[in-house]
């Protein structure tokens, strides 16, 4: 890669709130989405379905983090940004950005379609090599009604809060199995990595692309799916690593 440019390396991954199973067969697996998330080495992590806390499941696991899930699962050295997406009887769960650089500012915004389904943006800036990115970090809605409502209401979003001229990411479970959110976002200058979308769900037989990372303002190099029976176990998604270069400053 021509030396003029940097690396950036962005991972996304719905954790199925750290829990896998059902009824007696339910198991924890946050403690090996810990070692997970450290052997992706992004520089940005965006996650989806991350608890702050449930105490139902507080108390039924006895290896349950003291800490949140988001800060829990940060490696050293790494902020982790969390923000509710939706208020449950035991808790509650949102997305969370786990950056290696440093965090300038976050905000939220509700983007729930209707009153079945509590979803969220999180936004956050960091400073990547004196670079300032701006990340979205999202989870879609089931209907494909409400995604397209979800993408327009992004659209707004953007246009309010992020300048054009900025590197930009916009990442998540997008819940677009048949790829019809692409002219929403081509028209609104986001690029998926390439026209292969590698499937991610479920995780066990991977036939569905669920998973994206748009972008805009950066040079894509490549893309990879982590697969195998140990990122089968942990959740019903698998991760996506996206690699970028930024021109130097």
């Amino acid at each position: 890669m021509n030396t003029n440019f940097l690396p950036l390396r962005v991972a996304t991954y719905n954790i199925h709130k750290g829990v896998q199973g059902l009824g007696p067969r339910r198991r924890l697996e946050i403690h090996n989405l810990g070692h997970a998330v450290e052997q992706l080495d992004a520089d940005l992590v965006c996650l989806q379905e991350v608890r702050k806390e449930n105490r139902r499941f507080q108390d039924h696991f006895t290896r349950w983090p003291d800490l949140p899930q988001a800060d829990y699962l940060a490696p050293e050295g790494y902020e982790a940004v969390y923000r509710s997406n939706a208020i449950t009887r035991h808790g509650e769960h949102g997305n969370a950005l786990l950056s290696r650089w440093p965090v300038l500012g976050h905000a939220h915004e509700d983007v729930s379609d209707h009153r079945f389904e509590q979803r969220g943006l999180l936004h956050v800036e960091v400073l990547f090599h004196d670079i300032p990115i701006h990340v979205v970090v999202l989870h879609l809605g089931l209907t494909g009604g409400s995604r397209q409502r979800q993408i327009a209401q992004l659209a707004r979003f953007l246009e309010r809060e992020v300048p054009d001229t900025a590197p930009l990411v916009v990442a998540g479970d997008f819940n677009d199995w048949n790829a019809r959110l692409e002219s929403s976002f081509h028209a609104i200058n986001l690029r998926a990595f390439s026209d292969h979308h590698p499937p991610t769900y479920p995780s066990r037989l991977p036939m569905l692309q669920l998973d994206y990372v748009y972008a805009r303002g950066m040079q894509p190099l490549g893309v990879t799916v982590p697969k195998g029976l140990a990122w089968a176990r942990m959740s019903d998604h698998l991760p996506v690593i996206a690699e970028f270069a930024l021109p130097a400053s």
